[in-house]
């Protein structure tokens, strides 16, 4: 992890988003010594998707039985 500060990033930035991006390093930017900012590479969460729809299913009885199991033809009765 490489510490710049303010100035130190500014005239470069372009340069220190492109090194983020190829080696992954993250950059932590400083104000009078003191940390304002990070830098860090983006990267896709796969399971982002799926927090959105945690905690939301109320009843879930038999987990093994088809979905819709009354609307198939073949298994009413004649």
């Amino acid at each position: 992890m490489t510490t710049l500060s303010k100035s130190q990033f500014k005239p470069r930035a372009l340069e220190y988003f492109r090194r983020v991006e190829r080696t992954g390093q993250e950059i932590i930017i400083t104000d009078h010594g003191r940390p304002v900012a990070k830098i860090v590479p983006y990267k896709v969460d796969p399971e982002q998707a799926l927090r959105s729809l945690r905690g939301t299913v109320i009843e879930y009885h038999d987990p093994t039985e088809p979905v819709g199991l009354q609307d198939w033809e073949t298994l009413q009765d004649p």
